[in-house]
């Protein structure tokens, strides 16, 4: 994974063109980028991130963000209940408490870190 500006980049390696390529994953417009060696994939990332985002100021168009804050899940009906109940048993708003949950699943607990 390679990140420039925020916007994350997912490498594959083509064997039958012996080239890397890659793609920005965390927004819906396709921005792409290929290269030989780790240093030429650098490059054309930040190349490409900097031509898309000069592409959207030329069509007076806001650039997608990566990492908006907002993520969208469907649970069951039974899961829901669950997690209500859980945050509610902790004491706690239902966005911070799926947030602290997911901080402690991902290794980030953010000590004294301002409420969601």
């Amino acid at each position: 994974m390679m990140e420039y500006k925020g916007y994350l980049g997912q490498v594959q390696f083509d064997d039958e063109a012996d080239i890397f390529h890659g793609e920005v994953i965390n927004i819906r417009d396709v921005i792409t980028f290929q290269g030989r060696s780790v240093e030429e994939l650098r490059q054309a990332l930040k190349d490409s991130v900097d031509d898309y985002l000069d592409f959207c100021v030329e069509l007076r168009k806001e650039p997608e963000k990566p990492f908006s804050g907002r993520v969208t899940i469907r649970l069951s009906p039974e899961q829901h209940r669950k997690v209500i109940l859980a945050a509610s048993q902790a004491g706690e708003a239902l966005e911070r408490w799926i947030a602290e949950t997911l901080d402690r699943a991902t290794g980030t607990i953010q000590l004294g870190a301002a409420p969601v």
